[in-house]
């Protein structure tokens, strides 16, 4: 291999610098010609010792000037499409600050809410009130007044949130309406509205006492297990009418099951 041989490798590898368009085509002149396996002027270097000892140095001196000539030039193509690059983010990745943001995503009612609204809206085309009473109740509406005698299970401590007084030295009470409790089920509105209505028609000439409500609230009980939790979610109604039976509370129970879970 003579000199002249060793340029021609050189104008070959600068030609391809030029036309180099991306990063993987610098990738490919390189390896080309200076890959350490295979690359035409690294072959080169690699056979100088089959050369003649008269033009051994002068083509070793050769090689590798060109191999510092392409590598630079390989260096300098590299920075120019770099800089190509960087130039285009202009205008393929520009901001338009004056375009309206993204939104936020819209989040849904809580699975219990949704099945809250739902029973009202039923009940609510049957006529029904939705009505609201305490969470923290007396004993005389948790128990008493429903008929459920002082030794009933229900009223036991290990089964109902007793409230402590002002000095947490013990439950407090009163003394006609006994202790304080965290609200142990719904029935407790059945009695508040009934006496609401008494109450409120107290005195008339022709009092309407028909009643015809739904009390759904949270409820608390001392247990816990893998199907229990201490607060959950209870609900009922309270009809009170004339010529009202049990017929009228068994098509009221169909149609809610019917409209809540859907027809069977």
């Amino acid at each position: 291999m003579s000199s002249p041989d060793v340029n021609a490798l050189r104008d070959a590898a600068l030609a391809a610098l030029v036309n180099a368009q991306t990063a993987a085509d610098l990738d490919a002149v390189e390896i080309a010609y200076l890959g350490r396996k295979g690359g035409a002027l690294s072959n080169v270097l690699r056979d100088l010792g089959a050369v003649p000892a008269e033009e051994r140095k002068a083509i070793g001196l050769a090689a590798n000037a060109v191999k510092q000539e392409i590598e630079a030039a390989l260096a300098r193509r590299r920075a120019e499409l770099e800089s190509f690059s960087l130039a285009g983010l202009a205008d393929t990745e520009r901001i338009d600050v004056t375009a309206p943001g993204a939104g936020s995503t819209r989040g849904h009612l809580h699975m219990t809410t949704q099945a809250i609204r739902e029973i009202t809206d039923i009940f609510s085309r049957l006529g029904y009130n939705r009505m609201r009473y305490p969470e923290v109740e007396w004993d005389w509406y948790a128990f008493e007044a429903l008929n459920m005698p002082k030794e009933h299970p229900a009223r036991d401590e290990w089964e109902t949130f007793f409230l402590l007084d002002r000095a947490g030295v013990g439950v407090r009470t009163d003394a006609k309406l006994g202790k304080l409790v965290l609200t142990p089920h719904t029935s407790s509105g059945q009695v508040r509205e009934m006496q609401r209505v008494v109450a409120e028609q107290k005195g008339k000439k022709d009092p309407d006492l028909r009643i015809r409500m739904i009390n759904i609230s949270k409820c608390y009980r001392r247990q816990s297990d893998v199907t229990h939790v201490p607060m959950f979610h209870q609900f009922e109604g309270l009809l009170i009418d004339r010529d009202v039976s049990i017929t009228h509370l068994k098509g009221t129970l169909d149609h809610f099951a019917s409209a809540f879970f859907g027809a069977g």
